[in-house]
């Protein structure tokens, strides 16, 4: 008979003699509480991730939530003449609160501007309008562009618009005036001339837009622009900004919005609303996962009480083997590879469980313009949930069999 043979024939001795305790019962049970444990958690994981880009556009798993806030206009603070303005004291205590990473200022121009488009180039028709600018930090703006700065040697004005902005002209005045509607290709060639006028200077300079923002709901210029603007045209006072942009971990933050109501801050536009359904849903799913994985757990602590019987009835069979020279690896090697053939199925049926769900709920998510997000994450956790299930169980196999060798000794 040849070694193969035997080391075959002696697997299957040791097999056959330590098998005869095991509880079908028990094991599928085992089963069937792991396999619902690690469905639950990774179909969570897999549903937030194809959710989540009906909430948020960006794609990043770490993302940045903006908001702009302003203070509430109220009727007596209006006849009283108070002031809507933030002071660096109430910014400070904004930046100090744990929801908040970073905070900008809005700077607005102090002086007269004009602008006026001119339809068939710099001497042609034109039209012209009594406007305003905004600056903020580089870092808040949404828009990358090489040429977002000013030399005054090189007096250019670059213009970041919001993108509702375009599209208040071409579905609201440009169809009820019978005006061609522009993209946003056409409208950034348009030539645009901004008149500034204060502090004895009356200046014309051009201006051209270099992007378009979701995120900011104004017109956007360079901050050192705004800055010589003021100082040459204006008073050349820097002033307490009336709007604020904040970075925040996320706006639907029960803590933030108490925070905000208490302090009489409004938000600008329906971010904090959709911040709030997101809110909910990583919540929603956060709890969903959490029973997934004391269910998980329940099913690790049940397979070991069944593996623990198992071997406290074997306990003479084992000393006999212990006895016979088989080392104590040997010995628990075919506990070990009925726990890791039992997990690697249940990881399987898992993942399978959890796709067809998928495939389930998929098209309804996708009638509602989302095509889902990456399956990636959730075969990761399940993976590393399995495989720390299947370490834990061999742990607690080997150190019942050292102690059971031990006492032999």
């Amino acid at each position: 008979m040849s070694k193969s043979n035997n080391n075959y024939s002696s697997k299957h001795l040791k097999w056959k003699l330590l098998r005869k305790h095991i509880s079908p019962s028990q094991l599928v049970g085992f089963s069937l509480a792991s396999l619902i444990g690690l469905t639950i958690v990774i179909l969570a994981v897999q549903f937030h991730q194809d959710v989540r880009p009906i909430f948020n556009d960006e794609e990043s798993f770490i993302k940045k939530d903006y908001l702009i806030i302003t203070r509430a206009v109220s009727t007596a603070g209006t006849l009283l003449g108070g002031s809507n303005e933030f002071t660096q004291a109430a910014i400070d205590d904004i930046q100090s609160q744990p929801w908040c990473r970073k905070v900008g200022k809005f700077s607005s121009n102090d002086y007269s501007l004009y602008a006026t488009i001119s339809v068939g180039g710099y001497g042609g028709s034109a039209m012209g309008t009594m406007l305003f600018f905004e600056s903020i930090p580089t870092e808040f703006i949404d828009v990358a562009d090489s040429e977002w700065k000013f030399d005054p040697e090189k007096p250019e004005i670059p213009i970041i618009m919001s993108r509702d902005y375009l599209s208040l002209y071409n579905f609201g005045f440009a169809a009820s005036q019978g005006l061609p509607q522009v993209s946003e290709g056409i409208i950034s060639k348009v030539p645009i001339e901004f008149t500034l006028r204060g502090n004895g200077h009356n200046d014309t300079m051009k201006g051209r837009i270099v992007g378009f923002s979701n995120r900011l709901n104004t017109i956007v210029v360079p901050q050192e622009f705004m800055k010589w603007s003021n100082e040459r045209y204006g008073s050349g006072l820097e002033r307490n900004p009336s709007r604020l942009i904040l970075e925040v971990n996320s706006p639907g933050d029960v803590k933030m919005q108490n925070y905000l109501d208490d302090h009489g801050y409004q938000v600008a536009g329906e971010k904090m609303q959709q911040g709030k359904a997101q809110y909910f849903l990583t919540l929603v799913v956060s709890i969903v996962i959490v029973v997934g994985i004391i269910i998980s757990l329940l099913a690790f602590f049940v397979l070991m009480l069944s593996i623990y019987l198992l071997l406290q009835k074997n306990t003479k069979k084992l000393q006999d083997m212990l006895l016979l020279g088989y080392s104590p690896s040997e010995v628990a090697r075919p506990y070990i590879n009925m726990v890791l053939a039992i997990n690697a199925v249940v990881l399987v049926v898992a993942i399978v469980l959890m796709l067809l769900a998928r495939a389930y709920y998929l098209p309804m998510l996708q009638a509602m313009g989302t095509p889902g997000g990456t399956i990636v994450i959730a075969l990761v956790v399940a993976v590393i949930i399995m495989a720390l299930i299947s370490v834990g169980n061999i742990i607690a196999i080997r150190r019942k069999i050292n102690a059971l060798w031990i006492q032999q000794s």
